[in-house]
């Protein structure tokens, strides 16, 4: 971790994501402290560039509407991400007092986190925002974490060449050497053919969800 940021191996990023975002803010309250997020957010380059060159970038920002205030879990400043991943690494004001341990407060950052995540979602136009299954999973530095998953929709009207972006995420937290970790993002999982049709051939990238899921939990168990 530096400078209380997240790490993510650079490997597991290769050329294909790009830091978008870098922030420090306040993203929920406990009754004795609030507790402060460092956030990394990446995107799927080749994919933001394959919707520009397909001309579908600016009607998806059109859709997705952003929220006025409020602090948020991703907050990805003036872009609008379609395929995105993040981490985040958490701490508290005032620090924990001594014999509170951050397994006591687990469920709270785990809670807490999943409703940012859905007001995220609602607040950026997204609708039928559900949470799914929730799983046990290994980080690559043998922590457990508890994955869940979500689904949502994002009506895109009449100027796309679809009506809608269906869309899957998922929302992992943990804690490691005493600290915690939340990692996730979400990825287009039906209507994204549509919207790059008018792309070249060459430049549209994979758009399965299989490949996506299994790319996004791969990072996310990375997080360090």
């Amino acid at each position: 971790m530096v400078d209380g940021f997240p790490t993510v191996p650079d490997q597991r990023l290769g050329g294909d994501w790009r830091l978008c975002a870098r922030t420090e803010e306040t993203l929920f309250r406990t009754p004795t402290a609030a507790v402060v997020g460092r956030t990394l957010v990446y995107e799927d380059a080749a994919l933001a560039d394959a919707l520009a060159a397909a001309g579908t970038a600016d009607a998806l920002a059109r859709a997705a509407e952003t929220a006025d205030g409020g602090d948020r879990l991703v907050d990805t400043g003036d872009g609008d991400y379609w395929r995105f991943f993040f981490a985040t690494a958490l701490s508290f004001r005032p620090a924990l007092a001594p014999g509170i341990g951050p397994a006591s407060m687990l469920p709270t950052v785990r809670s807490e986190a999943l409703s940012a995540f859905t007001d995220d979602l609602t607040a950026r136009g997204f609708e039928g925002v559900d949470r799914g299954r929730s799983q046990r999973v290994r980080t690559e530095g043998g922590d457990r974490a508890r994955l869940t998953k979500l689904t949502a929709r994002l009506p895109l009207g009449g100027e796309a060449p679809t009506e809608s972006l269906d869309v899957e995420g998922w929302l992992a937290v943990w804690t490691t050497g005493g600290e915690f970790r939340i990692a996730g993002g979400a990825y287009p999982v039906q209507g994204l053919g549509d919207l790059l049709a008018a792309a070249p051939a060459d430049d549209r990238p994979p758009t399965g969800r299989a490949a996506a899921r299994d790319e996004l939990l791969g990072l996310v168990r990375a997080v360090a």
